[in-house]
């Protein structure tokens, strides 16, 4: 991995020489000429001349880093997220979650780790297609597995995984099947090594750069059959529904609400419901809510690995550093509401 170097500053320091000539001259008798009392002063140092070094940033949060990068990937864990997922377990360390259509109108959470590795995370569940475009470059998936159709395309796509049978990952014996798998990213994190650090997930930003939008302190992601809603309380968003064990939820500063086509991805799950797929690449509509605020902007990606853009009318979107929850909600069967 690359590490960004911080060499560190010292103060140089300018000597005054007494000319040692005057003395030679003394004992040489009779030598009337004259030595500089002081000899010139010493060029500045490349300590005193160099920039201090440009501040490192978290690519998951947009905060402010000090120290090395961790020398491990980005980590994303599958999670399920139904009342049978409860209490999910790991979501409070979480940098940035991602929520996406499953069968059935519901959904599951895509869980990014990097600044911050819990003990623990679960119940982990099943990959889809639709995490290809998704899951960051040169990160980690934690899963449960997939249908055969799906690894063969999250092999393509190069994505690295980790699952059941792999050191870190266990059944919990208090919990039933196949809610009770589950992950220690700490144990995990110790055998995966990162060839460089990872980009910005989305293009960050500050509250100053953020237009003033329109008052909207609740909002409600419909997927169909499930629901996530949000409310703005604390200088924070709280997740009115969430399965995540108290004390355990992912502390959202911001939901980004962006709307994405929605296709079949060619099989249907044990139960016998078509298994979606996400198409996040292209244009869509997009919600950034922020302070008890949204404004309304599109997004754009190019192809599946492309890097998340954000705009207004006016320009350039960027998002207020901090930890986000994006939701990619159907434009088809899907809704979004809020309110004052």
């Amino acid at each position: 991995m690359r590490h960004r170097l911080h060499p560190s500053s010292s103060k140089a320091v300018v000597a005054t020489l007494v000319a040692a000539s005057l003395l030679l001259a003394g004992c040489g008798g009779g030598d009337d000429e004259e030595a500089p009392s002081e000899s010139a002063p010493s060029e500045p140092t490349s300590s005193e001349t160099s920039e201090p070094p440009e501040p490192a940033y978290w690519p998951l949060t947009g905060l402010e880093r000090t120290g090395d990068a961790p020398r491990h990937p980005v980590i994303v864990t599958k999670v399920d997220n139904t009342s049978s997922s409860a209490p999910q377990v790991g979501l409070g360390s979480a940098d940035l979650v991602v929520e996406e259509l499953v069968e059935g109108g519901y959904t599951r959470l895509a869980a990014f780790y990097y600044s911050k590795v819990p003990a623990d995370i679960g119940p982990v569940r099943s990959m889809r297609a639709s995490d290809i475009s998704i899951v960051p470059e040169g990160a980690t998936v934690v899963t449960s597995g997939a249908a055969q159709i799906t690894i063969k395309r999250i092999n393509g796509a190069g994505i690295p995984w980790v699952t059941e049978g792999d050191a870190g990952v266990y059944r919990e014996t208090s919990r039933s099947a196949p809610y009770n798998l589950f992950a220690r990213l700490s144990q995990i994190s110790k055998g995966l090594e990162a060839e460089e650090e990872p980009p910005a997930y989305l293009p960050w930003g500050t509250e100053a750069d953020l237009p003033k939008g329109a008052k909207a302190r609740t909002l409600t992601a419909d997927f169909g059959a499930h629901s996530t809603s949000w409310q703005y309380q604390g200088g924070g968003y709280v997740n009115t529904d969430s399965y995540a064990a108290e004390g355990d939820q992912f502390p959202a500063d911001s939901v980004l609400v962006l709307r994405v086509k929605v296709g079949d991805a060619g099989y249907r799950d044990p139960a016998g419901y078509p298994v979606p797929e996400t198409k996040f690449e292209g244009k869509g509509a997009a919600m950034l809510f922020h302070g008890g605020r949204v404004v309304k902007g599109t997004w754009t990606k190019d192809g599946l690995t492309g890097d998340i853009e954000l705009a207004t009318k006016g320009g350039e979107l960027t998002v207020p550093a901090g930890h986000v929850w994006v939701e990619l909600v159907p434009a088809v069967n899907g809704n979004l509401t809020y309110s004052k």
